[in-house]
């Protein structure tokens, strides 16, 4: 079966090394949270202004004054610093970030990303901080599910979304598989409960298996 929302994040806090600076973006890359361990020295950035977030908070623990970019309570790590809104984005714009997670509508085969607006007159766009991310974080990932609502593919030749950034993407994880996007195309580089060959046939772009990597 395709991974959960839940499933995925785990799956992509097992990639993130030790000792790294990342943003997680809105929506389901902040369920990445739940799944990082102290001892592995991770240190969450929050375009709000603190670093140091820690899991999401419930019960008492949750603080109204105390969210990430997504108004979700979280909680905080022990060293945790919190700072204006300008300093956070010249971190990000800084190039200060080893990884940002980002959700998106749409990612091309050249890296393309596609995630602030859907062009649809009743649409509301929401720039947030994707742009500075894309183009400041050292590696930028995309957590998102393969196919929409109607099942049209949301990795795709072109973006047809207007562009938060050009050639930005590194790695696309989904529920369906995960695919590395390199100067020679998109390579899979696992799958989940799918083949290569089904893949290919519902994604309209070549796909080839990653060096290395076994994929049915």
């Amino acid at each position: 079966m395709a991974l959960t929302s839940d499933q995925l994040a785990a799956r992509i806090a097992r990639d993130i090394p030790r000792g790294a600076y990342v943003n997680l973006g809105i929506g389901q890359p902040t369920k990445i949270a739940d799944h990082l361990t102290p001892e592995l020295g991770i240190t969450l950035h929050t375009e709000n202004g603190m670093l140091g977030m820690g899991p999401a908070a419930t019960g008492h623990d949750i603080d109204p004054d105390l969210t990430n970019a997504g108004k979700v309570p979280v909680t905080e790590l022990p060293g945790a610093a919190y700072f204006h809104h300008a300093d956070s984005f010249a971190m990000m714009r800084g190039g200060h970030l080893d990884i940002c997670v980002l959700g998106a509508f749409q990612v091309s085969a050249t890296g393309d990303l596609a995630n602030w607006h859907t062009g649809q007159p009743d649409a509301i766009p929401a720039v947030g901080g994707a742009m500075d991310l894309a183009i400041g974080a050292k590696h930028v990932f995309v957590m998102m599910t393969l196919f929409d609502k109607t099942g049209h593919p949301k990795l795709v030749p072109h973006c047809t979304y207007p562009l938060t950034g050009l050639g930005c993407v590194s790695r696309v994880y989904t529920d369906h598989a995960i695919f590395d996007i390199t100067a020679h195309g998109v390579e899979v580089h696992e799958t989940f409960a799918t083949g290569l060959d089904e893949l290919r046939n519902r994604l309209a772009l070549p796909l080839e298996s990653a060096a290395g990597h076994q994929v049915p």
